[in-house]
């Protein structure tokens, strides 16, 4: 399967579909290593106006269907959302929208809260743990930074 991913910044009236599809991948690969607390925090937060008035939100698209976001915050310093449909995953759609996020940020580091599936994915893409696993409202993760070195 040949693709042509176009990555660009979502508009305001893509983000219930953005959503829908980061809800559907987090139950599928994610939401077996929460409590049902962490799964209703998760939830939660992605209908939180308040939460993602303060995300910035980029989809990957194949021809015109949406098959991966990524969302960051703290003025692209920190990647918030990160999900890719099951069916595209393993063929680059997640290193192109992290690349696009990257490219973007103005600081020389990035962080992210990685959530146990994620974890081998940013290691690949040069995060390193910067402390334990933690819990959170039943949500799991490991902070972890990657240094950009091309900035100044």
């Amino acid at each position: 399967m040949s693709l042509n991913i176009l990555i660009r910044n979502l508009e305001k009236e893509e983000i219930d579909n953005a959503l829908c599809l980061v809800w559907r991948v987090f139950q599928e690969y994610e939401a077996p290593d929460y409590t049902e607390e962490g799964v209703k925090e998760f939830y939660k937060s992605i209908h939180d106006d308040n939460y993602l008035s303060k995300l910035c939100l980029y989809g990957a698209f194949n021809q015109e269907e949406l098959v991966g976001v990524i969302a960051t915050r703290s003025e692209g310093t920190h990647i918030a959302l990160f999900f890719v449909e099951g069916k595209y995953h393993r063929q680059g759609i997640g290193k192109k929208l992290f690349h696009t996020v990257k490219a973007k940020c103005y600081s020389d580091k990035m962080t992210v809260n990685s959530s146990p599936y994620a974890i081998p994915i940013y290691h690949k893409l040069g995060f390193q743990d910067t402390s334990i696993e933690q819990v959170i409202n039943g949500l799991r993760f490991t902070p972890m930074e990657l240094k950009i070195n091309n900035k100044i």
